[in-house]
């Protein structure tokens, strides 16, 4: 049987999903299954958010833009936001057990020269890192202590 499913969401799935995926995955170590999805997706993966992921020593250059009626027959048990506008499209998957808001403004936005974007990627990278590494820790301990029973 397959592990729950934790989808990412986000309008695009071209940046900050991504972002949250890989890292998510990488924080997981397979012990539950880790996707992301848009509710209008872009049709790529933003080049400066597959770079700012290989600094820290995640590949997310295979991944690619979805759209999230893709899961909507998986086993999707937590599903996460990051942005308002997917927060606000998102349909309720069956069996869906949870739901998670945390929005990120969102890099691709960033203005400025080439420096000064990879500048903003980074630090939405590493704001999404916090949440994301923080968040999976506490799944895995989740899943290592025994059921308490009454």
């Amino acid at each position: 049987m397959n592990p729950p499913l934790i989808l990412v969401l986000c309008t695009g799935n071209s940046c900050r999903s991504h972002l949250a995926e890989g890292i998510l995955r990488a924080a997981l170590h397979g012990e539950l299954c880790a996707a992301s999805a848009g509710s209008k997706p872009a049709g790529y993966v933003h080049p400066l958010a597959i770079t700012v992921m290989a600094e820290i020593g995640i590949d997310i250059s295979q991944h690619h833009s979805k759209h999230l009626d893709e899961f909507l027959n998986q086993n999707v048990e937590t599903v996460i936001t990051v942005c308002g506008n997917a927060d606000q499209a998102c349909p309720m998957f069956p069996g869906q057990v949870n739901r998670h808001h945390w929005g990120f403004d969102d890099p691709a936005h960033a203005t400025g020269s080439d420096e000064e974007k990879l500048a903003v990627f980074r630090r939405v990278r590493d704001e999404i890192r916090r949440v994301f590494e923080a968040y999976a820790a506490g799944r895995l301990d989740g899943l290592r202590q025994p059921s308490v029973r009454s």
